[in-house]
């Protein structure tokens, strides 16, 4: 083997040095760039569209009622209402404690997601309070506790007119294939155990047919509390407005519904347009768009 000459030791000395210089100058640079994109990115604005926007929270846990549960989103101011009035009542509905799952009248929880609480009443052990029913209950609760009985009466699909204060006068309900009829029967008076059990025929014998039929339409500008949105049919749905605010500056209205649906189940606030809100706008042109049903804004109804 030939030996290498001094000036060929020169060289590779030479090209070494070379290397580890190109080396030290490539990690400088690196280092100097990673600095400077480092500092861009602390003193540079973040990119509103990209960014993450935390959601408001509306939801105070330890309230005991709709609007103890719930506070109104920013800028808005919830709706006062006159005392003793529908409205006051169920802005006013007592709710379960917050994270109670809502159940079916066989004790089996509902797996969808689509609630944000529950409301306080007793569902029974039978399938009958579903989604219209939970609305006329709603609607009688409120006039029993006012004593306003003879303002409860509800239509059969059939077309009997089922009053209250016939009822609590000492009759009964019979109901022979499409012949219903008044009986005698001396148990029935006002006691609250007797009122729920003409409810539970109301609801045995009402739908949303019935109730839709009932009701008076009326204008999505003109939207209250106590509203009713309505389908009727087999099945048909309904919901029922149990709160509202206004916006101070603008003067768009927001809104809750409340709703119970197929197999009975408790009634239960819903989900409303963004996430962790019970709150829908009102703003919603032709279609309202609740969590297990759509509606137009022409199944807006209101009660006589």
């Amino acid at each position: 083997m030939r030996r290498k000459t001094t000036t060929e030791k020169n060289e590779l000395k030479r090209k070494r040095l070379n290397g580890v210089i190109c080396i030290f100058l490539y990690s400088i640079c690196l280092f100097l760039f990673t600095a400077c994109e480092t500092k861009s990115q602390e003193t540079e604005p973040p990119d509103p569209n990209t960014m993450e926007i935390p959601v408001e929270s509306l939801i105070i846990t330890e309230g005991q009622t709709i609007s103890e549960r719930f506070d109104v989103s920013q800028g808005f101011t919830r709706l006062e209402s006159e005392a003793d009035s529908f409205a006051s009542y169920l802005q006013n509905l007592p709710l379960k404690p917050d994270g109670t799952k809502v159940r079916y009248y066989d004790g089996r929880e509902k797996s969808r997601d689509v609630y944000l609480a529950v409301v306080d009443f007793n569902l029974g052990e039978r399938d009958l309070q579903q989604c219209a029913d939970a609305v006329i209950r709603l609607r009688a609760e409120y006039l029993y506790v006012n004593e306003r009985f003879d303002e409860i009466h509800f239509n059969f699909v059939s077309g009997f007119h089922a009053e209250f204060s016939k009822w609590a006068a000492g009759n009964g309900i019979s109901v022979n294939g499409n012949t219903v009829s008044w009986i005698t029967n001396r148990n029935n008076n006002h006691s609250y155990e007797s009122f729920q059990k003409y409810l539970d025929i109301v609801y045995a014998y009402a739908s949303t047919l019935s109730l839709e039929k009932e009701l008076i339409a009326k204008p999505i500008s003109e939207l209250a509390i106590g509203d009713v949105f309505i389908q009727g049919g087999a099945p048909g749905h309904s919901v029922i407005v149990v709160d509202m605010a206004v916006n101070n500056n603008t003067g768009e209205k927001i809104f809750m519904l409340a709703q119970s649906y197929m197999p009975a189940q408790d009634i239960q606030i819903l989900k409303g347009d963004h996430e962790g809100s019970p709150w829908f706008s009102e703003n919603i042109e032709d279609i309202l768009r609740t969590p297990e049903w759509t509606f137009n804004a022409s199944d807006l109804k209101t009660w006589e």
